[in-house]
């Protein structure tokens, strides 16, 4: 097992990385700050709505922020809208997540509407529209080699894991769809995945919130397990 320091991540290997073309490496990234700048602009009220609803029904702060692996695996901080309350107990610690996530912050997961402040994120060029969605930093070092191939490019709102199962996949199946999706990546697979991110949403598919999810966290599944086993 690799057990090197979650916030010092050894460099994703080179071997192997698929050669991008003119869209990968130019494209894709000029695209994705021009439309999220876009929408960020459009979507303003929305979102101002939205922060003032989650404010009065679920306190401060609106934002929730929490450091993710990146492009390289380079850490970044990740913005989404709060779904939870702050609430304790008698011993002043925070209550379980299925307490804490009330309906409308179950709506807020399910409907993907907490993932919109990620458009800064996309603009400030730590994110992409279409990529592998950003896991925890404490998993990175139960990445198997052919995994990291995920950290290659920038981690996205949606992805081609996200149309094929959403949150209801192994993680061995994230993965592989994952490493699938570098080593295919194109302009026509990116639009493809964007318009079913689309359906999916707006037919809830696939949606597992609060004690719904039947998955381990990687790092139990995989302790003491050899990143090349199986």
């Amino acid at each position: 097992m690799d057990m090197r320091s979650e916030t010092e991540p050894a460099p994703v290997p080179r071997v192997g990385v698929p050669v991008m073309g003119i869209y990968g490496r130019y494209i894709k990234r000029l695209a994705d700050m021009i439309l999220s700048l876009c929408m960020i602009v459009l979507l303003s009220p929305i979102l101002l709505v939205l922060a003032v609803l989650i404010r009065v029904k679920l306190g401060a702060p609106v934002i929730f922020e929490q450091e993710r692996p990146g492009l390289h695996e380079r850490l970044f901080t990740l913005f989404k809208f709060r779904t939870m309350t702050s609430e304790c107990d008698e011993n002043r610690e925070l209550l379980p997540d299925e307490v804490r996530l009330t309906r409308f912050g179950r709506f807020l997961r399910s409907t993907s509407l907490d993932e919109l402040p990620e458009l800064w994120n996309i603009a400030l060029g730590d994110m992409a529209f279409v990529g592998p969605r950003p896991l925890l930093v404490r998993y990175l070092p139960y990445y198997r080699e052919d995994e990291r191939l995920r950290s290659t490019v920038r981690p996205g709102i949606t992805g081609l894991a996200q149309i094929r199962g959403r949150n209801v996949l192994t993680w061995d199946d994230r993965f592989k769809t994952d490493v699938e999706y570098v080593k295919t990546l194109s302009f026509l697979n990116d639009l493809n995945i964007a318009i079913r991110t689309v359906a999916v949403v707006l037919n809830r598919k696939d949606v597992l919130v609060g004690s719904e999810h039947v998955l381990e966290d990687l790092d139990v599944e995989r302790a003491g397990v050899s990143k090349g086993g199986c």
